[in-house]
């Protein structure tokens, strides 16, 4: 789902404001641009905060997910900003189709194996060894990619594989709870494409298992996106005695071919 005007613009570019401090690089200046993308951390200022919480967002986590079955959102982040480069969209350093994973393994957790503060390192060296995701979404009910800045179709827009969120449940059914770190390169390859661009106080509401990667930016300036989680009360439960299964929750039953298409 895309969501015009989810936010103020204003507020959006307050927000840049606040993320440019973090960088090491001038606004006005593209020759201290001189990484293809800095991955910042979560960020709690009033702005970011206020930007992923407005009643234009609240409704849409209420349709999408059900009302009382989510958190709001207390910190924003990561932000992924990428610049300006002479390649071919699918050149970029981090190329690659997946899903975001939602959770770590017990012994990651425990031993604090990955933190989401600061600036990040692009993957984990060892990625598929501690992240995880399971068939019932544990961790995230929605990733949301919020546009800081205006984004066209060459300031690298996310590509999305549009309905590849219908073809990953019967891959994570067979691992339960624990999950799998799925790869995801060939998942929903036959699917139409997608780009999310927009404007600067745009949303996409994505369902946690939609298949996507970055591009990159061959525009002319900074790309500045968030993509957080929306995470869950509970865990998404797909067996509903009420029978009142949120439209997340029936994608995945769909997905299993346990429910209808309509």
């Amino acid at each position: 789902m895309k969501v015009e005007g989810a936010f103020p613009r204003d507020l959006a570019a307050e927000a840049c404001g606040l993320l440019w401090k973090q960088l090491d690089m001038d606004p006005d200046d593209p020759g201290t641009w001189t990484r293809e993308v800095v991955r910042l951390g979560l960020q709690d200022a009033e702005p970011f905060v206020r930007s992923a919480n407005t009643p234009e967002l609240h409704a849409a986590f209420d349709q999408l997910v059900g009302p009382g079955r989510w958190t709001p959102i207390e910190k924003v982040g990561t932000f992924p900003v990428r610049f300006p480069r002479t390649k071919l969209p699918e050149e970029a350093e981090d190329y690659g189709w997946h899903i975001d994973a939602s959770f770590l393994t017990a012994e990651a957790e425990a031993a604090n194996a990955l933190s989401w503060e600061g600036e990040l390192a692009l993957v984990p060296p060892n990625y598929d060894k501690i992240l995880r995701c399971n068939v019932t979404s544990r961790g995230r009910s929605l990733l949301l990619l919020l546009l800081y800045t205006d984004t066209g179709e060459r300031d690298a827009p996310t590509l999305l594989r549009v309905g590849s969120h219908l073809d990953v449940p019967p891959l994570l059914a067979p691992y339960g709870p624990e999950g799998t770190y799925l790869e995801a390169a060939g998942v929903g390859a036959h699917r139409p494409l997608t780009l999310a661009t927009g404007e600067a106080g745009d949303a996409y509401l994505c369902h946690p298992f939609l298949v996507h990667t970055p591009i990159s930016n061959t525009g002319l300036r900074p790309r500045f996106m968030a993509q957080p989680s929306l995470l869950p009360v509970g865990e998404l439960d797909l067996d509903r005695a009420d029978g009142e299964c949120s439209p997340v929750e029936r994608a995945i039953r769909l997905g299993l071919g346990r429910e209808d298409e309509r």
